[in-house]
């Protein structure tokens, strides 16, 4: 009696172990989410408005060298737009709450962010998304390109886009700040995507400015990020109905690498 139970333990813990591993193709991990209801306005939100201000000299743009496509090269001069400087204010800074945010659910927006290849670059060159937010890749160029998102805690993924070619759409499942995306084909071409869990972001224009609308009444840590140089924090308190004022400056005597791809590391929100 002994030995026909033991038997049978065994093919039960055999079977056990069949079923946990023959559960089918893993699918991509679902949106990361925070503890707690869906989030909904009560009408007492706030905004953050800023400036990012730059001081010193900003680097003088650099030419894009496209000449092994020929449909690249004979869109003429193109310049690498990495650093927009104007006026003594910076461009494309992707700014957004990193902390302090209620432990809430935040609704998944319908609409689609679009990410096009014109011209032979990425536009934009930064964007935002929240988790489980369609981003369509679009081709406007007269070429082919080849999208390659390298992130360090997202599904990795590699795809060709041929000219004329429809849009390819994903989504990424969890949050991460930013996700560098290159182009196999054309070694200038790089964007970065801001993967976050809420809406609370924003990118700064030409003239520097910012606005990151609709926050509950509170105390924030906000975070300009930008890809040559670097990360800053700022503390901000925001009141009901009220706008806070947040401004950055960059300076540029600090760490610029000219013709670098070396990215900043993820920024991994709580």
């Amino acid at each position: 009696m002994f030995s026909v139970r033991m038997l049978a333990l065994i093919f039960l813990t055999a079977a056990l172990a069949l079923s946990l591993s023959c559960g089918g193709k893993k699918e991509e991990a679902t949106p990361s989410s925070n503890a707690g209801p869906v989030w909904k306005p009560t009408g007492d939100e706030g905004n953050i408005t800023g400036v990012i201000s730059f001081t010193g000299t900003a680097p003088a743009p650099r030419k894009m060298e496209m000449e092994n496509d020929a449909a690249c090269a004979k869109l003429g001069d193109q310049f690498l737009d990495d650093v927009l400087v104007k006026d003594g204010k910076l461009q494309n800074v992707f700014v957004y709450v990193k902390s302090g945010l209620p432990q809430a659910n935040f609704e998944t927006p319908s609409t689609e962010v679009t990410l096009d290849q014109k011209g032979c670059k990425y536009v934009p060159r930064i964007l935002g998304v929240q988790t489980g937010q369609a981003l369509k890749i679009t081709n406007s160029d007269d070429t082919n390109h080849n999208i390659h998102p390298t992130p360090k805690l997202n599904r990795e993924w590699n795809e060709s886009q041929l000219k004329g070619q429809g849009p390819i759409v994903k989504k990424f499942a969890k949050q991460e700040t930013l996700i560098p995306v290159k182009c196999n084909m054309h070694s200038w071409m790089l964007a970065y995507v801001g993967v976050l869990s809420h809406p609370f972001y924003a990118l700064s224009a030409a003239d520097g400015a910012f606005s990151i609308k609709g926050l509950p009444p509170g105390e924030y840590e906000l975070e300009a990020w930008h890809e040559k140089y670097g990360a800053k924090t700022l503390k901000v308190k925001v009141d009901a109905k009220a706008d806070a004022k947040a401004d950055f400056s960059y300076d540029g005597a600090s760490a610029y690498v000219p013709g670098s791809l070396k990215v900043q590391p993820a920024l991994v929100l709580p």
